[in-house]
């Protein structure tokens, strides 16, 4: 389990993390999500001991991880920034993390390696991002660590790639409890794979819960209600996180029962009522939306989200 305790870390005047208290269960994919700027790369360093926490404590299967060998040997991490050594191939490189982490396989690594048709013996620095990400996730997973920290894994891998990762991914939690964290910005990606999400917003954590408690408890509902007084009345009742009104069609988010929510707008005697599913990137804005956060600003065209790293 990894366990953090009141984390913060300030750059300067810049308060990066504040009071960051969050539990990651082994077995589990944690994905990490958050606005620009929230802290969420800052989280990840802090995670693998590159950076020193300013106080609070972080502790890895009951070891503090700052300065430990034997804590760090339990992970791998992948920055959003890759580095590998001068003109080195991956052979040159495997050959120093074999030195580093105890358990690290060889067969595996030699398996990934031709799986994702990469050359060996080929210059690290003559491949593409993509290829960079790729080498950098085969020998994460061959390093057979218990945690492997990712930020913005998926950036620069195509779509059959991401795939082929998760399936990975998958066959190792169910095969040896291994525990992914993932920082992204890309919540679709992050949907289909993660069981808990921790959201990160200025620098402290909005919620940190398992995806599916997080969606039964804030719903998307689609109505009509004719009488506008009553519509109103409505929505007073309701803990209402978004509203939008296009014409007579009501869309809100709301966070609590779906029973209680439904009996609510029935007694409105609505012409129409619909329960929609809800998106972590619809969770993302109504959560964000809540503590004052633009929007807007993480859109491009209106609809496709960016973000730059933390």
């Amino acid at each position: 389990m990894i366990e953090t305790k009141n984390v913060s870390k300030s750059f300067d005047n810049i308060r990066a993390l504040s009071d960051i208290s969050v539990n990651i269960d082994k077995g589990r994919v944690f994905g990490l999500i958050g606005t620009n700027g929230a802290g969420k790369s800052t989280f990840l360093r802090i995670l693998s001991g590159v950076l020193k926490q300013d106080s609070g404590i972080v502790m890895i299967d009951n070891e503090n991880v700052y300065e430990n060998i034997t804590a760090k040997a339990k992970f791998f991490y992948i920055p959003d920034e890759l580095y590998f050594f001068a003109n080195a191939t991956p052979d040159e490189v495997v050959s120093f993390y074999e030195k580093v982490y105890p358990l690290f396989d060889r067969d595996r690594y030699i398996r990934l390696i031709s799986d994702f048709e990469l050359d060996r013996k080929r210059k690290i620095n003559t491949f593409s991002k993509g290829m960079k990400k790729q080498l950098s996730i085969i020998i994460g997973l061959s390093a057979m660590t218990d945690y492997i920290f990712c930020d913005e894994t998926f950036d620069g891998l195509d779509p059959v790639m991401r795939q082929g990762v998760k399936s990975l991914f998958a066959g190792d939690i169910a095969d040896r409890g291994f525990t992914p964290v993932i920082a992204s910005h890309n919540l679709r990606e992050l949907e289909d794979i993660c069981d808990t999400i921790g959201l990160l917003h200025k620098g402290g954590m909005l919620l940190s819960e398992d995806l599916d408690n997080v969606k039964a408890d804030i719903h998307k509902v689609q109505c009509v209600i004719q009488d506008k007084e009553l519509e109103k009345k409505t929505l007073e009742k309701l803990t209402v996180l978004t509203e939008d009104v296009r014409g007579s069609l009501l869309t809100i988010t709301v966070r609590g029962k779906e029973e209680e929510i439904l009996s609510a707008i029935n007694e409105a005697s609505p012409v129409f009522v619909e329960m929609l599913p809800l998106s972590l990137e619809e969770i993302f804005i109504s959560e964000t939306g809540i503590e004052g956060y633009d929007i807007k600003k993480l859109f491009f065209d209106g609809e496709k989200a960016v973000g730059e790293s933390s």
